[in-house]
């Protein structure tokens, strides 16, 4: 009892609003909490116009009839406690009201379509989002994989952000009465605040909610640490407020003595903060230098620089122990000015800095940002005037980029269909198990999610109860069921164009692999057979064993067997397997005698004092070999202007590098003996022969890049002969471009106009 008396005087001593404390209270009438709520909500509302929360109140308790708690209470005091806790938050109508009707669809007989009925489309969305996220299911043991997903989920299910906050006000009352639960429910709900309420209550700044949250979790995960640390606090606690209330009269005098008008008031941190503060920093409560805080704000920033300055002639600052948020905020934009001294007595205590409207957005976060709708009058400009800096913050959080400018606007962008996190959709299993897959799946994507067996034996889905096409697109929230039937024939190959998931792609390709490998062999040899006759390659020469072997360690297979249904159905090229067997049967049987040849023919010529220039194609001369046949290497793509060497091959002719090539500098020195000097002759930009050339272009991916590159080509009357991209996970876009031009100084000019596009990160030739 004594334990719970402290907790209870803790309470009132960081000021919880006082209509949610007696709305704590057992069996406290529901007339006198909606009273209260109506106290609560004309604080704030500019309008008296009270029916619509009536309505809800007297439609909530009629549904709710006969139910009860677990505490034993009427069931519409939950309800009726959520919307009070919103009205703290001061949020609209709108929100009141699905916070009172937020359990009726789940709990009652009532349905959207009466709510959309009696009341609008906006209420309707509420309830319906509040709905859709108690479906989900949450289990300790897969914390890791789940916590995340599931805050993520709940951000990409609520198409409006109101539907979290009353979400979050539902668990903040389900707490506040867990005492009611048996042990083991206890520690459930707390590890699940703990993992998901809390962190996106932090999320949305609302540090009013996620403190008492936090609160509340460690005190029944670890009732032992909770209740130490109340007694630990309320040891001395006559002598501890007379401390802080000394300190705080005496910063509050500096404060006027300086002219600045300002509220100072002292706290002790919240329970969790210490905790946690005790545990990464490994100390003792006594060691914890913000126990105490002193809270002082003032109308501008201006002026909280200059109550900083009057605060560190008063006391002495602990080095390393300030943190200006204020020029730097936080993620979610809080703002606030943290400084740590040394008290008359030798005790430290913190003192934060802030303006009354940095300290709103750090007690309410996005929820400060909710006004009224309401028509003329000062009110309506006052918002215009604020909502675009408030907004800013807003699309930090949200990583939206929409310009909007009125309540209005900043209403309908929550709504639109703008998803928090576009590249993936978050699903669930009928049991409620999360599924993160890649936006635009299907329920292929879905059923091969969970097994390929399933996969491959679906022959239908349903989503939220309802058949659905193979090809639907699942939404964000969808609860997915597969049907599956053992008499189904496998997977479809245009399945291949409807899945977006490598997973699924992968174990199609498979399945396919495995069912028809005798076909595909046979299909492979084909296919062999024919490349090898079209290229003028005796297949007998080149299909040995030892040849056959290297080829299969090169692309990981057991049996040639395996290569060639692999040829088969599209997973190698057939042209990649034979020209790999040449270069193997042309290791063996070509280097003794070719080798030798060109060397021979390379040392004669670089004895001849009067080496003759014999002009190939392209323009190009090469010393010392007549007749000699030059060919451009595809590594590197020369082009006139270009530095130039040849590269004597056996029986190819010369191959024509960039000085630079890759191949070139990491040639050995056997291999460097066969180079041999070239050069561009007669080259002329007007000639109109034409080269092939290739860039690499790294960028920022965003919508309309190629559009602009393709624009770039397309006015100079260049032909793109390839054009390959791929973004990485972090948004980089590596694009490959393939083009023909005259030489260096038009490359030069293309490159130069393609780094003017905007968001381009960097532009190199291709080298490998």
């Amino acid at each position: 009892m004594e334990k719970e008396k402290t907790v209870i005087d803790h309470e009132a001593e960081v000021k919880r609003d006082d209509a949610a404390v007696r709305a704590m209270a057992d069996f406290t009438a529901p007339e006198v909490l909606y009273n209260e709520l109506i106290t609560s909500v004309k604080k704030y509302h500019p309008s008296t116009d009270i029916s619509m929360i009536e309505k809800a109140y007297t439609i909530a308790k009629n549904a709710h009839e006969g139910q009860v708690r677990k505490s034993g209470e009427p069931y519409i005091i939950h309800p009726l406690c959520v919307a009070i806790i919103l009205a703290d938050l001061e949020l609209d109508k709108e929100t009141i009201v699905a916070g009172i009707l937020h359990d009726v669809v789940e709990d009652t007989v009532m349905t959207n379509e009466e709510i959309r009925k009696e009341f609008n489309a906006e209420v309707e969305l509420l309830v319906d989002g509040v709905t859709k996220l108690g479906q989900l299911s949450y289990s300790h043991d897969k914390v890791d994989e789940q916590a995340e997903n599931l805050r993520k989920m709940f951000l990409a299910m609520a198409k409006d952000i109101r539907v979290i906050l009353i979400k979050l006000a539902d668990r903040l009352h389900n707490m506040r009465t867990l005492q009611y639960m048996r042990p083991e429910k206890q520690k459930e709900k707390a590890r699940e605040t703990m993992d998901i309420y809390a962190p996106l209550a932090q999320r949305l700044g609302i540090s009013k909610v996620k403190i008492e949250l936090d609160d509340l979790s460690l005190k029944y995960l670890q009732p032992d640490v909770y209740y130490s640390l109340v007694e630990q606090i309320s040891d001395k606690k006559s002598t501890r407020e007379k401390y802080i209330k000394d300190i705080v009269a005496e910063v509050k005098a500096h404060i006027d003595n300086a002219g600045i008008k300002a509220r100072v008031d002292g706290r002790v941190k919240h329970f969790f903060s210490i905790y946690k503060k005790m545990v990464n920093q490994d100390k003792t409560l006594d060691q914890i230098y913000d126990l105490f805080a002193v809270r002082i704000l003032v109308e501008n920033v201006q002026d909280c620089y200059a109550s900083l300055g009057v605060i560190h002639e008063m006391y002495k600052p602990i080095p390393g122990r300030f943190k200006d948020y204020i020029a730097m905020p936080k993620p979610n934009m809080y703002q606030s000015l943290h400084t740590t001294l040394i008290g008359p007595n030798g005790t430290p205590f913190e003192i934060q800095i802030r303006t009354y409207e940095m300290h709103k957005t750090a007690e309410y976060g996005i929820a400060a940002h909710w006004k009224y709708k309401e028509s003329g009058g000062s009110k309506e400009k006052n918002i215009e005037n604020s909502a675009e800096a408030k907004l800013t913050w807003l699309r930090q959080i949200l990583e939206w980029q929409k310009d909007e400018s009125d309540n209005k606007e900043f209403m309908s962008l929550l709504k639109s269909d703008l998803d928090l996190f576009s590249e993936s959709v978050y699903c669930f299993t009928p049991s409620g198990d999360v599924k993160n897959l890649p936006n635009g799946s299907t329920p292929i994507d879905f059923a091969y999610s969970i097994h390929s067996a399933v996969g491959n034996k679906m022959i239908g889905a349903r989503v939220n109860g309802k058949l659905v096409p193979i090809d639907y697109r699942i939404q964000n929230g969808d609860r997915i069921e597969v049907l599956t039937s053992q008499n189904s024939k496998g997977p479809s190959r245009d399945w291949l164009a409807l899945v977006k998931s490598t997973q699924a792609r992968n174990k199609i390709n498979q399945w396919f692999k495995s069912e028809f490998k005798e076909g595909n062999i046979v299909k492979g040899k084909d296919m062999i057979s024919q490349y090898c006759k079209m290229k003028s390659i005796n297949m007998t020469d080149i299909m040995k064993s030892e040849y056959q072997e290297k080829v299969m360690r090169k692309y990981g297979f057991r049996d040639w067997e395996s290569v060639l249904a692999a040829i088969g159905h599209g997973g190698l090229k057939e042209g990649q397997v034979v020209n790999r067997l040449l270069e193997e049967y042309e290791k063996v049987n070509k280097k003794n005698i070719t080798d030798d040849k060109v060397l021979e023919n390379i040392i004669e010529t670089s004895k001849d004092q009067k080496m003759k220039l014999t002009k190939s194609k392209g323009g190009i001369v090469v010393k010392g070999i007549d007749d000699v046949a030059v060919r451009f290497s595809r590594c590197c793509n020369p082009v006139p202007g270009d530095e130039i060497v040849g590269f004597v091959t056996r029986g190819r002719g010369v191959s024509i590098h960039r000085t630079d090539c890759v191949n070139v500098v990491n040639m050995n020195e056997t291999e460097r003996m066969r180079m041999i000097e070239a050069e561009w002759q007669g080259f002329a930009t007007g000639s109109g022969e034409k080269y092939s050339t290739e860039i690499t272009i790294y960028a920022n991916n965003r919508t309309g890049l190629l559009v602009d590159l393709s624009k770039i080509f397309t006015e100079r009357g260049i032909d793109l002969t390839s054009i390959n991209s791929r973004v990485s996970k972090q948004g980089t876009a590596t694009i490959s471009v393939s083009f023909e031009i005259s030489g260096t100084e038009e490359l030069n000019r293309i490159i130069e106009k393609i780094r003017q596009i905007d968001s381009i990160i960097d532009i190199a030739r291709a080298a490998t």
